[in-house]
């Protein structure tokens, strides 16, 4: 069987092609997936059966060899750098933050959406994760 990689996949349409590792692309439609597979994504390591239709090379059956690695995870902290991170977060809140707070005053603008990034940032971190 001949192997490959997704070329691109449009799941609203529930088509796409593929490039053969021995050249030339080849036509693949939702019906060729594997079961509980909805859709391919570019780069994706394939191998499929081919049959030629009316309008060239088709594939069939699918089978997935190899996801490709996301880009999330290749920007990903180590959890060293993320424990680092937390620790400081930490420290801007109980040194700039909490104390104003205890004095009713919210901390400035600039100040504020500083804090916020940073929190967001390490919240995406952990959700990646998860």
């Amino acid at each position: 069987m001949p192997t490959g990689r997704v070329k691109w996949y449009d799941e609203g349409k529930g088509f796409g092609f593929l490039t053969r590792d021995d050249g030339g692309d080849v036509f693949v439609h939702k019906a060729a997936l594997p079961a509980g597979v909805g859709a391919l994504t570019p780069g994706q390591k394939v191998e499929f059966g081919v049959v030629e239709s009316r309008r060239g090379d088709q594939a069939l059956s699918v089978k997935l060899l190899s996801q490709p690695v996301s880009l999330t995870e290749l920007r990903r902290r180590s959890p060293e750098e993320l424990h680092s991170l937390i620790e400081d977060m930490i420290k801007v809140l109980e040194v700039k933050v909490q104390p104003g707070l205890q004095r009713g005053r919210y901390p400035d603008k600039k100040a504020a959406a500083q804090l916020a990034e940073v929190v967001h940032a390490v919240a995406n971190e952990l959700a990646a994760g998860a």
